[in-house]
C-alpha cells in the first residue's frame, strides 16, 4: 500500500506572472509612476523620463543595486519595502509596498532591461518576453555583469523596448505632477529634459489638520475663482505618502456648478490601498475614520463657499442698487413734488442732494435711519419720539443709502424667504426680499437687475408718499421710472 503524500507543492505558472503585469494597470501611463516611485524610494534626487517612438526610459541616480538588491528587485510581492518603512539615505516614507509594480511594463512593451550600479557592481538584467516563454518551466533572467553600458554613478535606468503603445510626453508629465512626490525636497523629475513643477491653484486657500486614532489627516482646499472652475480632474487628491492614489467629490456630487470650484489634496498614510494603487480598501477601519474626518472638512468647505458665493453677489447686487438709486435720484430732482421726503433746498438755484452711500450696520444688526442718524438734542424732560429702526435678518444683507435734502431713503436687500413679501417699507427704510422667485430670476441680467430694483425702490417711495391712495402712487412710479431710465 503506497504512501499517502503529506505535502502539496504551490506551483504558479509562468503565464499569470505576465497577466499580472498587462491588466495590473488600466492606463499604461501608470506604470511610468511606478518606476519614478521606486526612484524615490531608492533615495534619487534626480530622475530622467525619456519618451522616444519605440523607447522609453526612467533613469535615476539613486542607491543602486548590488546582486542581492537585484535578486530582491525580482522577487515577486518581496515584503522588504513595507518591513522596512524608510529610505536608507533621506529616510524617506517608501512608497512602494508589494513588489509587483515593475511587471506593469509588460503592458507596454515586449521588453524591458534592468541596468543599475552600485559602488564595484554594474549589472544589466533583461526580462524578453519571448525569451521567457522559450525557457519553459526555468524562472531564471539572464544577467551581464559589468556590461558596456558607460554608467559611472550609482543610480538604476529602466529601458521600455519595442513599445507595444505611445506615449504622450505632456501627458506623461501631467500624470507625474500629481502622482509622484515632486514636492518632497532634494527631489525632482524632468520629462525629455523639462521639469516637472507642481501645479500650482489660485483661489481662496483652506488648510487643514484633523485627528484620527491611526494617524493625522491633512492637507489644503482650494476654492477656484469661477473663471477658473472646470469640470476637467473634479475632486480632491487622495495622497498616501505624497502621493495621488485617486480623486475623491466626498459628497459633493450634489453640489451642482459649485463642485468645479473645489480642488486641493489630502494626506493620510495610514490608509490601505489596493494592489494597482488605484484605490483604497474602503471597508476597513482606517478608511472610515478617514472618510469621517473629511466630512468634517467638507462641511467647512462648504461653509466657507457659501459665505465666498455671498461676498460675489453682494458685490454685484451693492452695484446694481448703487445705479438704481442714481437714476432715482435724478427722476425725483425732476420731481420734488413726488418727493415723499423733506423739501429739497436749493443751491444756486439748483437742487442740492447729499451722496449715495454704503450704510455699515451696527452692533447687534440694527440700521440707523436717517432721521434717527439726524435726531436733534433732546430737551431736559422731553419725551423720546420713537423712530423707525431696521433689523437685519441676515449678516449678508446689502445696505444702501441716498439722501434728498435734510433725509432721504435706506435701501435693505435681505432674505425673507421665498414665500416672503417682495418688497415693504418702514418709516424711510426700504426692505427687498432677495428670496423672493421674481428678484432671482431678475437678478441674472445686470440691466433687468437694475431695473427691477429701480421698480420696487420707486413702488415703495410713491406709496410713501400717497399712502392711502394706491392708485395715484403707481400713476406716479410709472413717471419717476419714465424719466430714470430716459437717457
Amino acid at each position: 500500500m503506497s504512501k499517502r503524500p503529506t505535502t502539496l507543492p504551490v506551483i504558479v505558472d509562468k503565464s499569470h506572472l505576465i497577466s499580472i503585469g498587462e491588466q495590473l494597470y488600466s492606463e499604461s501611463v501608470e506604470l511610468v509612476r511606478e518606476l519614478v516611485n521606486n526612484a524615490y524610494d531608492a533615495d534619487a534626487t534626480r530622475v530622467q523620463v525619456l519618451v522616444e517612438q519605440e523607447r522609453l526610459a526612467v533613469e535615476d541616480n539613486g542607491s543602486g543595486m548590488d546582486l542581492e538588491g537585484l535578486k530582491q528587485y525580482f522577487s515577486v510581492g518581496s515584503p522588504l519595502k513595507r518591513l522596512q518603512g524608510k529610505s536608507a539615505l533621506f529616510g524617506r516614507d517608501l512608497i512602494g509596498q508589494f513588489g509587483i509594480g515593475k511587471f506593469a511594463t509588460l503592458s507596454a512593451c515586449e521588453r524591458f532591461r534592468v541596468s543599475t550600479r552600485k559602488g564595484d557592481f554594474s549589472a544589466t538584467v533583461a526580462f524578453d518576453k519571448d525569451d521567457w516563454w522559450r525557457r519553459g518551466d526555468r524562472w531564471e533572467l539572464p544577467l551581464e555583469v559589468n556590461p558596456a553600458d558607460g554608467r559611472r554613478e550609482d543610480g538604476t535606468t529602466v529601458t521600455l523596448d519595442r513599445l507595444k503603445k505611445q506615449f504622450d510626453p505632456a501627458e506623461v508629465k501631467a500624470r507625474l505632477a500629481e502622482s509622484v512626490p515632486i514636492n518632497a525636497p532634494d527631489f525632482e523629475v524632468l520629462v525629455n529634459g523639462e521639469k516637472i513643477h507642481p501645479p500650482r491653484l489660485s483661489g481662496h486657500r483652506i488648510p487643514f489638520l484633523e485627528g484620527t486614532q491611526f494617524g493625522l489627516v491633512h492637507g489644503e482646499i482650494v476654492i477656484l475663482p469661477n473663471s477658473a472652475a472646470s469640470t476637467s480632474n473634479l475632486g480632491i487628491e487622495c495622497k498616501v505618502r505624497q502621493v495621488t492614489i485617486r480623486r475623491e467629490l466626498f459628497g459633493m456630487e450634489s453640489w451642482g456648478r459649485d463642485v468645479t470650484r473645489i480642488r486641493g489634496e489630502v494626506h493620510a498614510d495610514f490608509l490601505p490601498i489596493t494592489s494597482d494603487r488605484g484605490g483604497f480598501i474602503t471597508d476597513s477601519e482606517e478608511y472610515k475614520a478617514f472618510s469621517e474626518a473629511m466630512s468634517r472638512v467638507i462641511r467647512e468647505v462648504k461653509s466657507v463657499l457659501g459665505q465666498l458665493s455671498n461676498k460675489r453677489e453682494n458685490r454685484i447686487t451693492s452695484r446694481a442698487v448703487r445705479e438704481a438709486l442714481e437714476r432715482i435720484q435724478k427722476s425725483l430732482l425732476a420731481h420734488p413734488d413726488l418727493s415723499p421726503f423733506d423739501p429739497i433746498p436749493v443751491s444756486n438755484g439748483q437742487p442740492a442732494i447729499g451722496e449715495g452711500g454704503v450704510v455699515t450696520p451696527t452692533k447687534g444688526g440694527h440700521i440707523e435711519s436717517i432721521a434717527e442718524k439726524q435726531k436733534p438734542v433732546r430737551k431736559s424732560g422731553q419725551k423720546r419720539r420713537g423712530k423707525p429702526k431696521a433689523d437685519l435678518l441676515t449678516p449678508n444683507a446689502v445696505v444702501r443709502r441716498v439722501k434728498i435734502g435734510s433725509t432721504g431713503v435706506i435701501c435693505c436687500l435681505d432674505h425673507f424667504g421665498p414665500e416672503g413679501t417682495e418688497s415693504f417699507s418702514e418709516g424711510n427704510i426700504i426692505y427687498i426680499n432677495r428670496d423672493h422667485p421674481l428678484y432671482k430670476a431678475e437678478s441674472n441680467k445686470r440691466d433687468a437687475h437694475i431695473l427691477n430694483l429701480a421698480r420696487l425702490i420707486t413702488q415703495e417711495i410713491c406709496l410713501m408718499k400717497n399712502l392711502r391712495n394706491s392708485r395715484k402712487a403707481f400713476q406716479q412710479q410709472s413717471i419717476l421710472l419714465r424719466d430714470a431710465f430716459r437717457d
